[in-house]
């Protein structure tokens, strides 16, 4: 099985080498929580979910009542009574319980047909589209990073907890910044106060010293704020090499870290994380109802925890899977998928227009929305932003999703 992570991701763009991601910063627990009580608390945050590998929209939120479905997919139909139903003949998969109960009570927006003119089926090419959002010319700039440029430039205002600083985060005159984090097991005999000593400042060492020494205390740090991940019973020992060749920590544990920031009121306004391992082409149904399950888990908790703190989490992935399965009871790539929206002044329900089966563009959904008109509404009702400056001039948004 092909997995689709990060690291193929970021080897294969042209983002990396083009842009300021190139330059992007490496930074400290520290240095990001140095920042504690400076946020603004009528400020919105914005945390972004990307899911790589191109997740099978259809197999997400099901048309179950679409009897093309069960026709394009025999092998992928689950028993009417293991689905979530959402209402219009359309149902979550079952291993999202979690995101059901929150659709239930108006805290989740599943936002339908989203993609853009003359898609692309490659991983690389059309997630470069998603993070500059530039589907005509993919550019050297993510849409997030042109945010920042717009923001100060901070590279603390946009963060991502994962090794390599996504494209999305890259702009012209500044870039985010990564915070590695994740899971840490120390060595048989290191103990957290062996970490701190280690750490401790000595009088007279030199910059660079100081900074290797500081290091051993932001591992202790690190420790500490994922010792209670999100969701203790997920095992991710599975989970994708990333870009610095170690695994890439488990979505949980990267919210847990988000959540411990945001609960500190620190600086910054966008967090980026993600969850690799969705481009199945072979045995797709159970394979993705447990990635799915991992993502409904890690995602519901976190919304628990920072209900009431200005907090929106999107969910995407750069493309949807084709409506027929292959021969290998898996799909292949498609276009257009669902983009999920959760979290404070989100309007919930399904909105934009539900998926035709029939109608098809040589087999795969037509788009009914564009993604731009989703980051619009981002911009514009979670960091305040003017949308028309930062999306090339894109001037139209979705209505009803969210409340500014």
């Amino acid at each position: 099985m092909d997995v689709i992570t990060r690291r193929r991701f970021l080897i294969a763009s042209g983002v990396v080498a083009g842009g300021a991601a190139a330059a992007g910063a490496t930074l400290g627990l520290r240095e990001i929580l140095a920042t504690a009580g400076d946020g603004d608390p009528a400020a919105k945050t914005l945390v972004l979910v990307t899911l790589y590998g191109g997740n099978d929209g259809l197999n997400t939120v099901i048309p179950y009542g679409d009897p093309a479905l069960a026709a394009a997919r025999p092998d992928f139909a689950y028993a009417e009574n293991e689905l979530l139903d959402l209402g219009q003949g359309e149902a979550l998969n079952p291993g999202m319980t979690g995101l059901h109960k929150l659709f239930g009570e108006g805290r989740l927006a599943v936002v339908r047909g989203v993609g853009y003119p003359k898609p692309n089926r490659s991983h690389f090419q059309s997630m470069d589209i998603w993070q500059t959002a530039q589907p005509d010319r993919p550019g050297t700039t993510g849409w997030l990073g042109r945010w920042l440029d717009t923001a100060g430039g901070d590279p603390r205002s946009a963060i991502s907890f994962e090794p390599v600083l996504p494209p999305l985060l890259a702009g012209a005159s500044s870039a985010g910044a990564t915070v590695p984090g994740g899971e840490l097991k120390l060595p048989a005999g290191v103990t957290p106060d062996l970490l701190n000593a280690l750490g401790a400042a000595d009088e007279g060492e030199s910059p660079a010293r100081a900074r290797a020494a500081a290091c051993f205390s932001d591992l202790a740090r690190v420790r500490d704020l994922v010792s209670a991940p999100l969701s203790s019973d997920d095992d991710d020992s599975d989970a994708p090499a990333t870009a610095t060749g170690g695994a890439a920590p488990p979505l949980d544990q990267q919210l847990a870290l988000v959540a411990r920031c945001i609960e500190a009121n620190v600086a910054t306004r966008v967090y980026s994380v993600s969850l690799g391992g969705f481009d199945l082409h072979a045995d797709g149904k159970d394979a993705q109802k447990a990635l799915l399950t991992k993502l409904d888990k890690a995602l519901a908790a976190f919304a628990e925890r920072v209900a009431g703190k200005n907090v929106v989490t999107a969910v995407y992935s750069e493309f949807g899977r084709r409506v027929k399965a292959n021969a290998s009871d898996g799909t292949d790539h498609g276009t257009a998928s669902n983009v999920f929206l959760l979290g404070d002044g989100v309007q919930g329900g399904l909105h934009g227009e539900p998926p035709n089966l029939t109608d098809l563009d040589e087999g795969d959904l037509k788009f009914t929305t564009d993604f731009r008109d989703v980051y619009a509404t981002l911009l514009r009702d979670v960091l305040a932003a003017d949308p028309e400056q930062i999306l090339d001039g894109w001037s139209t948004h979705l209505d009803k999703v969210l409340t500014g």
